[in-house]
């Protein structure tokens, strides 16, 4: 496969870039996660933070931005919007009072089982017609992808 640059994108010979193709994943899924989970009033932007918290319950709300790298004034929108809605709730850390840690609430627990559920379902909808080989290959490559943004980010914009 020939690989040319132009305009600092790497295409490969048939004029596709990487970046173009998981720009339109990303989207997909947006739009998707939008529409599944709107009977639960959580928006796109809310899920990876419940996502976050069946994982790890009981987070500083900072703790939970540098987790899934979203900044603080978004990371605190939403929080906001979960709570209002009654999925989380927020308690001042006693050991630092100006530090707020995130609880998932009883509604949250609830739901978790319908959040997994669209979540794997959009998982089975990209992986369709893909063997086990190619899903796994897929992981591996898209891992190591994203090992090299955070490393780039890490020594370029956070030294």
């Amino acid at each position: 496969m020939q690989v040319l640059i132009i305009g600092g994108d790497c295409l490969n010979s048939n004029g596709h870039s990487i970046g173009k193709w998981i720009s339109i994943i990303y989207r997909y899924a947006q739009c998707y996660m939008t529409r599944e989970l709107e009977p639960y009033n959580i928006g796109s932007g809310q899920f990876i933070f419940l996502g976050t918290l069946y994982r790890e319950d009981g987070v500083h709300q900072e703790t939970l931005a540098k987790k899934i790298n979203i900044d603080k004034g978004t990371t605190a929108r939403a929080i906001k919007k979960l709570e209002k809605e009654g999925y989380v709730v927020r308690k001042e850390d006693p050991e630092d009072r100006r530090a707020y840690k995130v609880f998932l609430t009883e509604k949250a627990l609830e739901v978790k089982p319908e959040i997994f559920k669209i979540l794997m379902n959009w998982t089975d909808i990209l992986s369709k017609d893909l063997t086990r080989d190619e899903k796994e290959k897929v992981i591996e490559l898209l891992q190591r992808m994203s090992k090299n943004a955070a490393l780039f980010f890490k020594e370029k914009y956070e030294k």
